[in-house]
Parts: C-alpha cells; sequence; structure tokens
C-alpha cells in the first residue's frame, strides 16, 4: 500500500520549512501553544556523581527511572495537553545489562563492537549516503538474545518480517 493509499501524503521541504500538514490543522498559525523539553535523564550517573566516580561505575538506574517516570506522569496530567514531547542530552551514563546500542543518523548502516558492546547504526528511511537501501530495522529481543536485521522498505512490504524472526516473537 502506498503512502497515498494509506491517507498519507508526502512534502518537500522549502527553504528549511517543511509542509507536511493539512493546512486545516497544523501549518497555519492558530495561536499560542506550548511544548516540554526534557534533558538528561543519564541512567546510572546519579550513582556515579554520589560516589565520585563519574568514569565508572553508574550501574543503578533506579533513581532515574524513578525520576523518569515522575516526569511522564506530570506531563500526562497537563490540561491543556502540549503540542509534543522532546527529550534530549545524554539518556544513559553507563549500561548495566545493556548488550546493543543502536541509533541512527548515519544515513547508512554501520557497527561495531567495544568491550562486549554492540552498536548497531541503522540506515535512513529517508536520504541514503551509502549504497544501502531505503528501509527500517526490525529488532526482536528475546530473553537470551537480541537478533536484528535491516530490511528494505520494499522488501518490508512485500515479503514482510522473515519466518526465524517471526518464530523468535512467538516464543513465551
Amino acid at each position: 500500500m502506498s503512502a497515498a493509499e494509506a491517507g498519507g501524503v508526502f512534502h518537500r521541504a522549502r527553504g528549511r520549512t517543511l509542509d507536511a500538514f493539512p493546512a486545516e490543522k497544523e501549518n497555519e498559525w492558530k495561536g499560542p501553544f506550548y511544548f516540554i523539553l526534557g534533558a538528561d535523564p543519564q541512567f546510572g550517573l546519579m550513582k556515579a556523581w554520589s560516589t565520585g566516580d563519574c568514569d565508572n561505575g553508574g550501574d543503578e538506574w533506579e533513581q532515574e527511572i524513578r525520576l523518569t517516570e515522575q516526569a511522564v506522569q506530570a506531563i500526562n496530567r497537563l490540561n491543556p495537553k502540549p503540542k509534543f514531547f522532546v527529550l534530549c542530552g545524554d539518556l544513559v551514563h553507563a549500561m548495566p545489562g545493556v548488550k546493543v546500542v543502536f541509533s541512527g543518523h548515519y544515513h547508512r548502516n554501520a557497527g561495531g563492537t567495544y568491550q562486549n558492546l554492540d552498536m548497531v547504526v541503522s540506515s535512513a528511511i529517508g536520504c541514503q549516503l551509502g549504497r544501502d537501501p531505503h528501509g527500517l530495522r526490525v529488532v526482536v529481543v528475546t530473553a537470551e538474545k537480541i537478533v536484528h536485521r535491516y530490511y528494505s522498505l520494499d522488501e518490508l512490504s512485500e515479503k514482510g518480517i522473515e519466518d526465524d524472526l517471526m518464530d523468535l516473537i512467538k516464543k513465551k
């Protein structure tokens, strides 16, 4: 199904302005609005800071998780609701139990491993700077492992997720 068939419309950015929202909804000024900006949950930093060892430690996230949950609950109670929420800055300080970090922004598939931590960079849906097709990465997480595979948009649309990944999803 194309985006047009699904009710979506593609627009081009002109002069660094995106014309993506229907006129009756978002691209005309309707008056003041607000959004929420959150920064640096940096899971693991609070313990590292309290022990005076910011180069190590950071293996406990409980305080940051509690505070992040509190932030989400506070935002959810707001009335009127914010237009959107942006979270920026450092998301984690240390990675207890984390085996893989996923990211994008490089506009090509890439990655590597450092000290038992895999870094997986997924190529773009949009502009490609390498030879990868426009696509998405499917990530399956089980109790034993994390399995990921990059699919072109055409491949994912036509064939869906491969059987071996679907079998992992169906396991209990």
